[in-house]
């Protein structure tokens, strides 16, 4: 690999947690959500001229979703929490040099699971933290390098990308699938991305299994603090056209009885469409097939209104590599918590999956090289949300805004907890509330992520260690 004037190397870390209570309940899998931590990172860089300049990056800490367990919630977070420290020392001490995505994927190819095997061990025999905890752990730190990286050169990192700043092509990280004709010698991540970007998406309401539908089902214990509390309401208020539905994966009649309900809101409230998230709990795809294909007869609206089926089956791709190409004959059908990095999606293309929903949190280097895979290999994409809140919103949104996903992006932060990001939302409205059905990123200006932060009136915490 070659090397440039630009390339850069983190010297510095500094970490924060910082605590958002949930106005409403979340249902993840089997447990319930009140609250979240989320990991800030600043990180300080260095070029090859001794010039310096720091990034920040975020990510929420979503416990259930990361490492589902009957382990406490307690245990896990701080668990998390404790390896973000471990992380943050690495980062400061870590001596490559390069495009943040040539050191982000040094890092996560070559010291990420040192750490997180050497972390398990001195656990003394407690559950050992999942490889998807240590990704989005990590995901702050990468986050915060790509921005460093765009502040330290004054430009959007989008716009660095290319064959101008990056030492190796896309051949030097990914193999294409076998017998097809892809090749990606010469080629860059910019290659794959939108330009100019949009300034407007469409916005994915999630509908969680606690959410309330029917004004019947209220019973004192929703909040009263000026938003909305009904599923109609939401609509209402926020101009919705996407709805995403949490079903169970493990009880039919439910989730079809769920799908028909938000289905005919959704049809009531002029919804153009839904998707269905069935939880990863399910094991055999006739479980999806029978959903879908009773729709076609009893509802075949609401079946035409499924955009895509997101992440049925379980999280371990290649301990379950279920052949699922009759659920993606029906519907686009979507990796999520499987597509942890681009050799998941190129085993998941291989199984059937028809799509890929993209996540920040898992990286944003890892995000772009599995995008770039997908995208070579003809794959949909989508950008899900981590009910990202306060700086978190941001490169979540611009990488679906540089995607070019099926339909604009999942965003529910507003949702779960608004107040969380109101000095951000001073400066960025139009991305922490959504307006006829759409977010708005046309406020970002500037390097890195174009977080304006210098205009963001965010008092942190003391933070919890520098390195």
């Amino acid at each position: 690999m070659t090397s440039k004037p630009t390339d850069i190397q983190p010297i510095h870390a500094t970490l924060y947690f910082l605590p958002v209570a949930m106005r409403v309940p979340l249902k993840f899998g089997a447990e319930t959500l009140t609250q979240a931590t989320c990991a800030r990172v600043r990180l300080q860089v260095q070029d090859r001229a001794g010039r310096t300049a720091e990034g920040w990056g975020e990510t929420p800490l979503s416990v259930a979703w990361v490492w589902p367990s009957t382990l406490s919630f307690d245990a896990r977070e701080s668990a998390l929490q404790a390896f973000c420290t471990v992380l943050a020392r690495a980062w400061a001490g870590f001596t490559a040099a390069g495009h943040p995505l040539e050191v982000g994927h040094t890092f996560q190819e070559s010291v990420l699971p040192k750490l997180l095997e050497e972390f398990n061990q001195q656990r003394e025999g407690a559950e050992p933290m999942p490889w998807l905890a240590a990704l989005v752990c990590c995901s702050a730190f990468d986050i915060a390098l790509h921005d460093a990286y765009g502040a330290l050169l004054g430009r959007p990192i989008y716009d660095t990308y290319t064959a101008e700043f990056m030492n190796a092509d896309l051949a030097h990280y990914l193999r294409p699938a076998e017998g097809m004709p892809v090749c990606f010698a010469g080629r860059y991540p910019a290659d794959y991305l939108v330009f100019p970007r949009p300034s407007r998406l469409p916005a994915w309401h999630l509908v969680g299994g606690k959410d309330w539908i029917d004004p019947a089902e209220c019973d004192g214990t929703e909040p009263e603090d000026g938003y909305p509390v009904l599923l109609r309401d939401w609509i209402r208020r926020d101009g919705l056209k996407c709805l995403k539905v949490k079903l169970r994966g493990n009880d039919a009649a439910w989730d079809y009885d769920r799908l028909v309900r938000i289905g005919q809101i959704a049809i009531e409230e002029g919804v153009d469409w839904l998707t269905a998230d069935f939880n990863c709990t399910v094991t055999d795809p006739a479980y999806v097939n029978e959903i879908l294909d009773r729709l076609v007869w009893e509802n075949p609206r609401i079946y035409g209104m499924i955009l895509y089926v997101e992440q049925p089956f379980p999280y371990d791709l290649e301990m379950h590599q279920i052949h699922v190409h009759s659920v993606s004959a029906r519907k686009p059908l979507f990796m999520d918590e499987s597509a942890h990095d681009w050799h998941l999606v190129k085993l998941g293309h291989s199984l059937g999956w028809s799509g890929v929903a993209l996540k920040t949190c898992k990286t944003q280097t890892g995000a772009l090289l599995s995008l770039c895979w997908a995208k070579a290999h003809g794959m949909t994409l989508m950008v899900q949300d981590l009910t990202n809140p306060m700086l978190a919103q941001i490169p979540h949104c611009l990488l679906a805004a540089h995607a070019g996903t099926i339909m604009g992006v999942e965003t529910n932060a507003m949702q779960f907890y608004p107040d969380a990001s109101l000095p951000e939302a001073a400066v960025h409205p139009g991305l922490y509330t959504r307006r006829q059905g759409c977010v708005d990123l046309s406020t970002l200006a500037g390097p890195g992520f174009g977080y304006r932060l210098g205009d963001i009136r965010r008092e942190l915490p003391a933070p919890v260690g520098e390195w």
